[in-house]
């Protein structure tokens, strides 16, 4: 694993538990504490993280998001296998925008380090690339939904008109024969703002997303240029996808259970610390 790989998952795990003991690092992340030491002092020269007597706070500037947190380890494994096939799909140089979705975050955690133009809505995948020296970031005003940590709403909608980029990347609520859906009136209309900005759009998707709709539909089918997905994904939604014109990249999900990083290991029961 990458040093920029290995610091994002690490800066996770603490962003999520706000503390975290060094032994815990090193069972989770499978590397030696000398490793995990030097790890964090990078962190804490960033801001992210401070040191403190057998462990590490979380010190950046990013909220807890109870709703984020939440809906990531959901099927976790497929989003991590999907985000490494969408991530190699990107050049270095391209202007990318990012939406503020789960498998999004997967996405843009990849992309740290590389040389590129970002530009998202997400307050979550903003603070990846705030101390990223190799990356140019544009950060989309607007409303920012205290759930999440996107930024929608007219001035958002406003900035997008004025932009252009590569690659738009999407995640969605639901997909039908219909098209892309969403579970938010004024995040659909800054997701279509988004498809327009963009010369190619890539949406990413869990096999469990296909065939479900949500409150708003975004776009058709037709306005997608690639699909990334699992292996999950019925054999039906691939003659749909590809009679849509559009490209479908299916990645392997391994067998084995995993979690985010900062989760315990899904069947696992969690230890609960005492107050």
């Amino acid at each position: 694993m990458q040093n920029h790989d290995r610091r994002g998952r690490l800066l996770d795990i603490i962003r999520i538990r706000g503390f975290a003991a060094l032994d815990e690092l090193v069972s989770a992340l499978g590397v030696s504490e000398s490793t995990i030491r030097r790890d964090l002092d990078a962190l804490e020269e960033q801001g992210s993280a401070k040191r403190t007597h057998g462990g590490v706070l979380y010190s950046g500037g990013m909220p807890r998001l109870a709703e984020f947190d939440e809906r990531q380890p959901a099927n976790w494994a497929a989003k991590r296998a999907i985000a490494t096939l969408a991530a190699g799909v990107i050049e270095d140089g391209e202007t990318v925008l990012l939406d503020g979705g789960t498998t999004t975050y997967e996405v843009a955690r990849l992309l740290v380090g590389r040389s590129l133009q970002v530009v998202t809505n997400s307050l979550p995948v903003a603070n990846l690339f705030a101390s990223e020296a190799r990356t140019d970031l544009v950060l989309l005003g607007g409303y920012v939904s205290p759930r999440t940590g996107v930024c929608l709403g007219p001035y958002a909608n406003e900035l997008l008109g004025r932009l252009h980029v590569t690659t738009t990347v999407l995640s969605a609520a639901g997909i039908s024969e219909e098209g892309l859906f969403n579970a938010h009136l004024l995040l659909a209309e800054t997701e279509q703002a988004m498809l327009k900005a963009a010369s190619r759009v890539m949406v990413v998707a869990d096999s469990s997303k296909f065939g479900r709709k949500s409150l708003t539909l975004v776009s058709d089918l037709d306005s997608i240029d690639i699909f990334v997905s699992d292996d999950g994904l019925p054999q039906r939604w691939h003659d749909i996808v590809t009679s849509a014109n559009a490209q479908l990249v299916i990645a392997d999900v391994p067998d084995a259970a995993e979690s985010p990083p900062g989760m315990p290991p899904t069947g696992s029961p969690e230890k609960h610390q005492p107050a």
